[in-house]
């Protein structure tokens, strides 16, 4: 227990500017390639589900359970009062969720604290295990668990870090464009039940001031992100 807790506890050295520059550009086009984005585009979706379920537990309402859907969509179904700060907190926090678990995990990785970044990770991920309520769902989390799991177990410490930069960085690229494909759904009268939708109808304020506040946010969260993983001065070889 005691080599657990120093080997979670121990800082490491991050890997070069380069690596992390590098990692940044892959994320980017993973999210910016319509193939690549369509394939991994679940795992957002997962940290967005997580961000409704754990906003409804912060505030006291009952979580009923979580779908994950193949079409890379999800529902997050919980049991309260229909309206009041509660139900407006659960619903604004799903679209915001992935930029700032990207922001979270930007401080531990470049604090050099990946091994805690990991463990947060996995049981976060068991946690929404207990509470998915269909098969696809509990098998797309078992997956992610397991490839995590297997790539902490036989990867050397230098590789769970690049992978770790990279799931960061796709983190932080990944939350916003689930934002823009949003602002042009509701253009087009496509997407009239969207969380941002569900605000306008619990507040006084418009669908499209949630779209820009959840766009301001994950820009921040990008930007701060940034400024916690380059390391400045940048030094390349």
């Amino acid at each position: 227990m005691t080599e657990v807790w120093v080997t979670l506890t121990t800082a490491r050295p991050g890997p070069p500017a380069w690596v992390v520059l590098l990692s940044a550009l892959a994320a980017l086009a993973v999210v910016t390639w319509s193939a690549s984005w369509q394939l991994s585009r679940g795992l957002v979706t997962i940290a967005h589900e997580g961000g409704h379920a754990l906003m409804a537990l912060l505030t006291r309402r009952k979580l009923q359970g979580i779908r994950l859907h193949s079409d890379t969509s999800g529902v997050t179904l919980t049991r309260g009062r229909p309206t009041g700060p509660g139900m407006i907190l659960t619903a604004a926090a799903g679209y915001v969720a992935p930029s700032l678990l990207g922001l979270g995990g930007a401080w531990l990785t470049s604090s050099g604290y990946v091994a805690v970044l990991i463990t947060v990770v996995v049981a976060l991920l068991v946690c929404m295990l207990v509470v998915i309520r269909n098969l696809f769902g509990a098998v797309s989390l078992l997956a992610v668990g397991g490839a995590i799991a297997a790539l902490t177990w036989y990867a050397p410490p230098d590789v769970d870090a690049v992978i770790a930069y990279l799931a960061v960085w796709f983190l932080l690229f990944g939350g916003i464009r689930p934002i823009l494909e949003l602002g042009r759904k509701r253009r087009h009268g496509r997407a009239p039940d969207s969380d941002a939708d569900q605000l306008a109808r619990l507040t006084f304020l418009p669908g499209g001031f949630w779209v820009l506040l959840f766009l301001l946010v994950s820009g921040a969260a990008l930007l701060a992100g940034v400024y916690l993983l380059v390391p400045l001065p940048l030094v390349l070889p």
